[in-house]
């Protein structure tokens, strides 16, 4: 997925959001910072959001079980993979029981994809997040760093 394949997803379920949390234009439109008229033009998908706009929408909207179901559970995740090239962090995972499937594990980690937005992370044992990227090379080869560093 790139930057723009994710906000014309996000433009595209903009309608459904707003249906779903049941507010109108004009209060989507506020919560957003956009005007009525360029919400509308979304809405018609005669414009996007914006790399701005996709972010807001899904930061402000996470927990919406339409980008749920679109991107496969949180959108920050995808977000922080497109905004950096090898986004690390330490962050506790559900452990990918749901959106997930295990490509490779090791003793000390695993490597999983998300099955629909197809981007890879690193799990530890304790199911804490290590990184995540789109790139599967990058994610191999911190695979093989991080199992170095723990003398493994």
């Amino acid at each position: 997925m790139s930057r723009l394949g994710f906000i014309k997803i996000a433009s595209e379920k903009l309608k459904l959001i707003r249906i779903e949390c049941g507010y109108t234009q004009d209060k989507m439109a506020e919560i957003l910072g956009i005007s009525k008229k360029t919400l509308v033009q979304i809405e018609k998908n005669r414009s996007t959001l914006g790399w701005a706009g996709a972010v807001t929408l899904c930061t402000i909207f996470r927990n919406s079980e339409v980008l749920e179901m679109t991107f496969g559970g949180d959108p920050q995740d995808i977000i922080l993979s497109l905004a950096f090239t090898d986004y690390e962090s330490n962050e506790k995972t559900m452990g990918g029981k749901v959106w997930w499937i295990n490509i490779k594990v090791t003793d000390q980690f695993r490597i999983q994809q998300n099955i629909i937005s197809k981007h890879y992370r690193i799990l530890d044992g304790q199911d804490r997040r290590i990184c995540s990227s789109f790139d599967y090379e990058y994610i191999k080869i911190r695979v093989q760093e991080l199992s170095e560093d723990c003398g493994v």
